[in-house]
């Protein structure tokens, strides 16, 4: 649903991401399923063959206030758990952060996506 609010019409998910058709998660998409296509696949392998930036969510990279997205590029979000994995974040060209101003640990990752994804849009339009 955050992607479809944003305009983004591809997510490409690993394997291991809950299933697209599970009815919790079309349910929480709000019709936003139809317009969103989902793709499953290696991360590994689909990372290593692209020549775009790739933005990694980190809570020590760079302001994502003051990053320069450019015209295209992938932003990798991670488990919420656990982060970026390290077979995935040697691909990351460019570490992003929110900036934090209170005393929470982190964001949950859907929260952290819709700030990046609002900011890229913000920064593009």
């Amino acid at each position: 649903r955050t992607a479809d609010w944003y305009g983004i019409q591809k997510i490409i998910a690993s394997e291991e991401t809950a299933d697209y058709y599970n009815p919790k998660v079309i349910s929480a998409t709000m019709g936003s399923f139809t317009r969103v296509k989902l793709y499953y696949t290696d991360l590994v392998s689909y990372l290593g063959e692209q020549r775009h930036r790739v933005f990694g969510a980190y809570l020590d990279g760079n302001d994502v206030h003051q990053v320069d997205f450019g015209n295209s590029g992938l932003i990798l979000i991670g488990n919420e758990a656990h982060g970026i994995s390290p077979s995935l974040g040697r691909f990351v060209t460019d570490k992003i952060t929110i900036p934090k101003f209170g005393r929470a640990e982190s964001l949950n990752a859907a929260i952290a996506t819709a700030i990046i994804c609002d900011q890229v849009k913000r920064l593009r339009t």
